[in-house]
């Protein structure tokens, strides 16, 4: 199997596994989705890491694969392939890309599926597919001018050039660096702090955030009230009100 689904911790980690580069053919697409649904419904799995290895995210799609491919060929998999992705953003549960050296096209495109990017000194990122004579495919349009304006995401996309990760911090891209060989442990150490937190309050919250993004003001704020008002119902808004009065903040215990 291409992508892999281990467990530890509460923590999921997402692990791409096609060497030597981790190219994201149709098989580790359709995989990558098979595993994110398991993910976002297994109740062991309370956050997730995405990571490709030490060396290398995912480099990006398959070329020659893609070579192979006419218009027709595209818009009856095109569909598929975003689904694919957007299986990992949908994941009701905090989720972390841990980026090691390359993250190019559909890798920078996953990398964007995550709720935060961990990024090693080595890391670099881009939308190199204009030099293909393409544009990106699998949200990458979409969630990186999201991410860090509409006009980054054109420069990045229009020349296709790769960023180092001092720079994707600088913009926005990533939200630390830090040296290569410590990614994977401080990107599995933010995950496993939050799986210790309480399960639905952090899905309201992502989903407030990422539902909210794509409506008006008025729209976000009644999710955003929606969510919070059934949190009430809950047994960690129990446990972690109760917690504070007695005990005070930072100390409660969620089941």
């Amino acid at each position: 199997m291409t992508v892999h689904l281990e467990v530890a911790e509460g923590v999921g980690t997402i692990r791409l596994d096609r060497p030597p580069m981790n190219a994201l053919d149709i098989a580790t697409q359709d995989r990558l989705r098979e595993i994110a649904e398991e993910a976002a419904r297994r109740d062991d799995v309370r956050a997730v890491v995405l990571y490709g290895g030490e060396k290398v995210f995912a480099a990006g799609a398959d070329i020659k694969e893609m070579q192979a491919m006419d218009h027709a060929a595209m818009v009856a998999r095109s569909k598929a392939l975003q689904d694919s992705f957007t299986a990992v953003a949908r994941i009701p549960k905090p989720v972390v890309a841990a980026v090691t050296g390359y993250a190019l096209g559909g890798g920078c495109e996953l990398a964007l599926c995550a709720d935060i990017r961990i990024a090693g000194e080595n890391a670099r990122l881009g939308q190199p597919e204009i030099l293909l004579g393409l544009i990106p495919g699998a949200g990458g349009t979409q969630r990186l001018a999201r991410l860090v304006g509409p006009a980054r995401a054109k420069d990045l996309i229009f020349t296709g050039r790769h960023v180092t990760a001092d720079e994707a911090l600088a913009i926005g891209l990533v939200d630390r660096v830090v040296p290569a060989d410590e990614v994977y442990a401080r990107a599995h150490a933010w995950a496993a702090k939050l799986a210790q937190g309480p399960a639905l309050a952090l899905r309201a919250a992502k989903e407030s955030v990422d539902a909210g993004l794509e409506a008006d003001i008025d729209t976000g704020l009644a999710i955003e009230r929606t969510w919070f008002a059934g949190l009430f119902a809950t047994e960690d808004r129990e446990i972690g009100m109760r917690s504070f009065v007695e005990e005070g903040p930072g100390k409660a215990k969620f089941r």
